[in-house]
């Protein structure tokens, strides 16, 4: 087993280097890290998917999504994560650069 995961490690370290792989994995792991926070408030306080979903006044439906991970829309993490205590303090946007610019390019046309 420990080899497998070698393996899976040393993959992972090679696909990093791609900076289009790098950032589309760090926003995965942001999303993890929200949906983490939000399920083990949830639990914390033995509160159902409905019942947070009311107390935020959200969907039951929105609320499962986000625990999943599956969520895009900023305004409703946001009013989640300030319901529940959390707030996001730093979100970087910045311009691509003309290497970047020239991956995301590539791999678009690879889809």
């Amino acid at each position: 087993m420990k080899i497998h995961l070698t393996n899976i490690k040393e993959h992972l370290k090679e696909k990093l280097k791609d900076p289009y792989f790098k950032e589309l994995y760090e926003l995965d792991s942001v999303k993890t890290e929200i949906a983490k926070k939000i399920i083990e408030y949830r639990i914390k306080h033995r509160l159902t998917q409905t019942q947070l979903a009311k107390l935020i006044k959200v969907s039951q439906q929105q609320v499962s999504y986000i625990e999943e991970g599956d969520f895009s829309n900023f305004q409703t993490i946001q009013k989640v994560l300030l319901a529940i205590g959390y707030k996001i303090k730093h979100i970087q946007i910045g311009q691509l650069s003309a290497k970047e610019k020239k991956i995301v390019k590539n791999h678009l046309q690879q889809v």
